[in-house]
């Protein structure tokens, strides 16, 4: 992956309804160029998805938190598990003292308490410690630039 994927990449993350004329203008491409370039980053991976960013608080999911899981076994075969609970949009095998991190957004702390009660539902998982965000003072999604390019 050279400067120019990079670039394009952080466009795409700005915008990815930019036309390929815009972003191959940006870096200094063709359309075609920049659409080759686009094509070959989703066929290698890189591009996992395309997708709209929407204000959680918008559709009901006002209240997020971040959920450490303890357990009494090896966690690594439960994904399945953890992915049923739509609420939760990250599961993480974590080093440290808990064994799973989660990420959570419900509409309301009782719908985070349901939460809960459903991960102790799951095989191995013997607790769980909830802390619950009060304000993001930003979010910002993985630089596609290296230290020295930023």
């Amino acid at each position: 992956m050279d400067h120019i994927d990079r670039a394009l990449l952080a466009r795409l993350q700005q915008d990815a309804t930019q036309s390929y004329a815009a972003l191959g203008e940006a870096v200094g491409l063709s359309a075609g160029a920049a659409h080759e370039r686009v094509r070959k980053l989703r066929e290698r991976g890189v591009i996992r998805r395309t997708a709209a960013e929407v204000d959680p608080a918008a559709v009901g999911g006002g209240v997020l938190a971040y959920v450490t899981v303890d357990s009494t076994s090896w966690m690594g075969d439960a994904a399945t598990s953890f992915a049923e609970l739509p609420e939760i949009l990250e599961a993480h095998i974590i080093a440290g003292s808990a064994s799973v991190l989660v990420k959570v957004r419900t509409a309301t702390t009782q719908q985070l308490q349901d939460v809960l009660r459903r991960l102790y539902a799951i095989d191995g998982v013997s607790g769980t410690q909830a802390t619950v965000v009060l304000e993001t003072f930003f979010e910002r999604p993985v630089s596609p630039l290296t230290a020295d390019q930023v």
